[in-house]
């Protein structure tokens, strides 16, 4: 046998595929993409049907010469990037690299690391699928106009360093639009009625709520109104009027997508869609589990297919009999419908063993790690137990021409809630339901009437916002987290207690990019984007002619933005940082490398510094504060403020808790095997102090 080359994309995916082959093969990661569009010019030939001028990216020269090498010794080379328009991109720009023949069958694609899917690959390599690259090179070069077509005008009449995405800019206008419907928000008075009742020997009451009136939806708007009805409830008898007992089923929800990854892990585990898709990531690439080895432990974690493959539900089915018992499975198959027009070339996110569980996988997992993994099995695993069934019962009650309800329930068999529990409100939550009878007298135990006002629409969170893309066709799976990362890194958007504000860069930004480019951030037309570029995967449009309905109106409006525009002025924040030169507050300002101080007096003060983070703790040697530093490699570590006089310094962030032990004061850490802690800072000391992991 000759010697065989894999390039795969990541240094973990090649260090777990080649545990599992033998000595003919090496395995080389690219490091993602090898070729690009370059950054000081636009690289696109509007008047040649907007060809793209690719270059290698810069410092990935020596990395391609290593590359090639191996190529030149190997008889066969095979390109195993990600399964997805991304990594069949990669896959091109390395095949011209290496010269490969374009019908040459050198393309391999897996959606799961695992030793049986990867040698499966091997045995049936395909040609690149040029509609696919064509689909990404579409997006490329539509991104790259908008950004640096429009981004030089938000330069000249902003800010420096600005910039205006496609996808991006759709998301901020979203977002600038709900803090509108909140500021114009005018809150409206309502009151509800809440009666407590019991049985005439019962003392234990049941809550009760107000209605109809008259047997229709009654809505009650002032207090003077609320108390009128409570009077009238109490001169009058409650009398049960109807029962109503069903055994309501609830089906489990399938399972994960990238989207709905992305909200189940902002929800339940406060991830950043951001590092929910980093840990996910770190998941498929594989991790050693004892006595598994190496394995991808989810499958491609790009989808927004809800497909189960049958080989996994078979699995999944023994498992779950011999887990928890033949109950708890299903006769056929569970199999879940997908939204329209999505693209249905991957799985659903599971696991890929199912018989590596949480438990087991845990102590060679990362905190992180081992909670998103177990988010990822209970909700596939569930999605194919049976349904959870539950006792409801709801009461009728009357008091003259008053209605009032009430809503109990019980689990009667948990099926697969048994792993994955989710909550509806339509159940009620009297639990301890007392046995009624129709035309019963009630005792009324109290009577309460609470004011309300309603409340303007909520703030976007990292969560809500992706669910809303998607509802609109805007951006793709691998969209998502880069769309919110961008709006934050750019000062747009800031996290508030979870929600994403728009800033007032953000505002002035989205004004004039809503005013000169309604095609831009017009939701219908970027979702009817969308539909042409999987059009154009599917080989059913040009990719040039895609483009070319998209820059030609854009043109027109770059022309008339240039012209009509006017200068924005940013007002700089001010601080209670006093300049030492001239006494004067200094002001945050922005420049090519990010915020730093600056003396207002400029030019007549031309101080300015970098901006330190400081912790809200003490020096140790001196009781100076401690800054957060970042060393010539970009390591962060930490530094007393008195330096030089002082030279505390620590690689490891410094707290408040002093040891048990010698009085020394702990610093934090992690472990793999530890998770979050706290060590003594003395080294002869080896105390540590476990710590709650908050996220």
């Amino acid at each position: 046998m000759g010697q065989k080359l894999i390039i795969v994309e990541s240094p973990a995916k090649a260090k777990t595929i080649g545990k599992y082959l033998g000595k003919n093969y090496t395995v080389q990661a690219s490091m993602g993409h090898v070729r690009d569009l370059p950054k000081s010019q636009l690289g696109v030939d509007i008047d040649n049907e907007y060809n793209p001028k690719y270059i290698t990216i810069r410092g990935k020269g020596e990395l391609l010469d290593k590359i090639r090498k191996e190529a030149k010794k190997s008889d066969k080379i095979y390109l195993a990037t990600d399964p997805d328009r991304e990594g069949e991109a990669i896959s091109w720009h390395l095949s011209h690299v290496l010269k490969l023949d374009e019908d040459q069958d050198c393309r391999i694609e897996f959606h799961e690391v695992t030793k049986d899917a990867v040698k499966n690959a091997i045995k049936n390599p395909r040609k690149i699928k040029l509609d696919l690259v064509n689909a990404q090179q579409a997006r490329r070069v539509l991104d790259r106009l908008v950004g640096y077509k429009i981004s030089p005008i938000l330069w000249n009449k902003v800010r420096w360093g600005l910039s205006a995405g496609r996808v991006q800019s759709v998301a901020l206008k979203m977002i600038c639009d709900r803090e509108k419907e909140i500021k114009g928000f005018i809150p409206k008075e309502y009151w509800t009625i809440e009666c407590e009742l019991h049985k005439e020997k019962m003392k234990k009451a049941f809550k009760v709520k107000l209605t109809t009136f008259n047997k229709k939806k009654i809505e009650i708007k002032s207090k003077e109104e609320t108390d009128k009805i409570i009077k009238e409830l109490e001169n009058g008898e409650f009398i049960v009027k109807s029962i109503k007992k069903s055994i309501k089923t609830r089906n489990p929800l399938p399972p994960f997508t990238t989207s709905t990854l992305q909200q189940d892990a902002y929800k339940k585990l406060s991830f950043s869609t951001k590092r929910t898709m980093s840990v996910a990531q770190q998941l498929y690439e594989g991790i050693d589990v004892k006595g598994y080895g190496t394995v991808g432990l989810i499958t491609y974690m790009r989808t927004d297919s809800v497909r189960i493959a049958l080989e996994a539900q078979n699995s999944c089915k023994d498992f779950i009999e011999e887990k928890f018992g033949r109950e708890y499975t299903v006769e056929k198959f569970r199999n879940f419908k997908g939204k329209k027009n999505i693209q249905d070339a991957h799985e659903a996110i599971r696991p890929t063993n199912v018989q590596i569980t949480p438990e087991i996988a845990k102590e060679n997992l990362k905190p992180e790690q081992y909670k998103l993994y177990s988010l990822i099995w209970n909700r596939f695993v569930a999605s194919q137990m049976a349904e959870c069934t539950i006792n409801a019962i709801s009461v009728d009650i009357y008091n003259e021409k008053y209605g009032l309800k009430a809503n109990a329930s019980s689990i009667k068999f948990d099926g697969f809630m048994k792993v994955y529990d989710y909550t509806t409100d339509d159940e009620g939550n009297n639990t301890n339901f007392p046995t009624l009878e129709e035309g019963e007298k009630l005792v009324r135990k109290s009577i309460e009437g609470k004011q309300h006002f309603t409340q303007p629409p909520a703030r976007y969170s990292e969560a809500s916002l992706v669910k809303t893309l998607e509802e609109n066709g805007i951006g793709r799976p691998s969209t998502y987290a880069p769309i919110i990362s961008t709006l934050l890194a750019r000062k747009y958007v800031e996290r508030l207690k979870k929600t994403l504000e728009p800033t007032e860069l953000g505002e002035i930004v989205n004004n004039i990019v809503s005013e000169y480019f309604k095609q831009i951030v017009d939701i219908e037309f970027t979702a009817e984007m969308e539909k042409k570029l999987d059009d154009v995967e599917e080989g059913k449009e040009k990719w040039n002619k895609v483009v070319d309905e998209f820059y030609s109106p854009l043109k027109e409006a770059i022309d008339v933005a240039e012209k009509e525009i006017a200068k924005v002025t940013i007002e700089d924040k001010v601080t209670d940082i006093k300049c030492e030169k001239c006494g004067r507050n200094m002001v945050i300002k922005h420049g090519r490398f990010g915020e730093f101080l600056a003396c207002p007096g400029y030019p007549e003060c031309k101080n300015t510094k970098p901006i330190v983070q400081e912790l809200d703790v003490k020096c140790p040697k001196c009781g100076g504060k401690v800054l957060v530093k970042k060393s010539k490699k970009g390591r962060k570590f930490y530094g007393c403020s008195n330096y030089p006089e002082c030279d505390f310094i620590s690689w490891f962030e410094p707290t408040l808790t002093k040891c048990s032990v010698c009085g020394s004061y702990m610093v934090k850490k992690y472990s793999k095997a530890k998770g979050n802690y706290l060590q003594c800072s003395n080294d002869e000391c080896k105390n540590i102090q476990q710590v709650e992991d908050k996220n």
